[in-house]
């Protein structure tokens, strides 16, 4: 189906999910230093707290997939946004232990529905346009990051409690005209994984490797860059949103371009030059002396490693291919790995860099080098060339 006006109003409200999980995902993790001061947490319980979201949006991606089986994504993708605004707001604002736990439950089911949902609408309408457009879609989700991180800098001074009212944001998503299921299929949940041949799980398994490599990069970057130019480098309090904001920039930057690149150059070179860039801005973060250098560090680190999520969901369902219901289905399932990403990534940084937080991030500096064999695979486009290329 070519590219239309409802298709393009379909785009745009997908693009606002996307930038509304982004504002308060990155809203929450740049007030990490503040929740640490006000619950007198360490490093080893906030990696517990983000260990338990982890674990929770997992369970979200779950019951996403199997809601979106018997409903329209659609519907999914609203009440995600909605569990995502009563969480966050707990979270910022809960004057109890228990209400903010109660906050990370409900924003951790939250996010895994989102991100499973928003995903499933946006390789449904790149089968429609029928070119590379999913690295915008997660430009989108940056865009919003890098707004959450600058409101994050304008209210340093406000009172924790006031920067709850972020929570406004996904309520009014959650109203956008999101992409309903295609008028032909018939929404029962047996057909996703039997319609047409077997799933080829083998390549999925290699893409999805590729974005656990991403997603420890990205979220120990993100959930522990604030902490790391508060603690190690000796940055001012004020100015610690700086290892977010610029490392957003960048990847804001790549990801609008990444549609462009892909169509241009293939996927396989942007990839593989994009984990070097990486690697090179890791290994900066980790030796610098000063928290400008390190602010470099993390801003190479986006540049580089930005477009290898989109591009995951997008190679996942041309592999997977078939009906609109299995393609939901696998990437429902696919989306874990995001979260085995979030460990390694935050979980895993803070517990290697529980003395030196420096040491946390050679972890993400020395995997995302993994990168270059497994880029291939994004390349292939169905069972024939996988087998050609690997006959094992």
């Amino acid at each position: 189906m070519p590219p239309t006006d409802s298709l393009t109003r379909y785009r745009l409200a997908v693009a606002l999910g996307f930038a509304t999980q982004g504002f308060v995902f990155i809203g929450l993790t740049t007030r990490l230093p503040d929740l640490k001061d006000r619950w007198d947490l360490s490093e080893l319980a906030i990696s517990g707290v983000l260990l338990a979201i982890v674990l929770l949006a997992g369970a979200g991606s779950v019951l996403a997939e199997r809601l979106a089986a018997r409903t329209a994504s659609a519907r999914v993708l609203r009440t995600g946004l909605v569990l995502v605004a009563g969480g966050s707001a707990l979270m910022l604002a809960a004057p109890v232990w228990a209400a903010f736990l109660l906050g990370i439950a409900g924003y951790g089911v939250g996010l895994g529905m989102v991100d499973a949902t928003s995903n499933m609408q946006a390789v449904a309408l790149e089968r429609r346009y029928g070119r590379t457009i999913l690295p915008s879609f997660h430009g989108g989700w940056t865009f919003g990051g890098l707004l959450g991180a600058a409101v994050t800098l304008a209210t340093a001074d406000l009172d924790l409690s006031w920067t709850a009212l972020v929570a406004l944001v996904p309520l009014l998503a959650a109203a956008a005209a999101f992409l309903p299921r295609d008028p032909g299929t018939d929404g029962s949940g047996g057909a996703a994984g039997t319609t047409g041949p077997a799933i080829p799980w083998r390549p999925i398994l290699m893409v999805g490797l590729g974005m656990v490599v991403f997603y420890m990069v990205d979220t120990a970057a993100q959930t522990w860059g604030a902490v790391y130019l508060d603690e190690v480098v000796d940055a001012p309090s004020r100015w610690v949103a700086l290892a977010t904001l610029p490392y957003l920039l960048a990847s804001l930057v790549v990801r609008l371009a990444g549609d462009t690149l892909v169509e241009r150059y293939g996927v396989t070179p942007v990839l593989r030059i994009g984990a070097v860039v990486a690697c090179g801005g890791l290994v900066v973060v980790t030796a610098a002396p000063t928290w400008p250098v390190a602010v470099l560090g993390f801003t190479l680190t986006g540049a580089g490693i930005s477009v290898v999520a989109p591009l995951s969901f997008s190679a996942a369902a041309r592999i997977a291919g078939g009906s609109v219901e299995r393609v939901d289905a696998v990437i429902a399932r696919f989306n874990q790995f995001n979260y085995v990403g979030g460990l390694l990534g935050a979980v895993l940084t803070g517990v290697v860099g529980h003395d030196e937080l420096r040491f946390g991030f050679v972890v993400p500096m020395v995997l995302v080098l993994t990168l270059l064999p497994l880029a291939r695979w994004f390349a292939v486009r169905d069972v024939a060339v996988i087998r050609q290329d690997d006959p094992t």
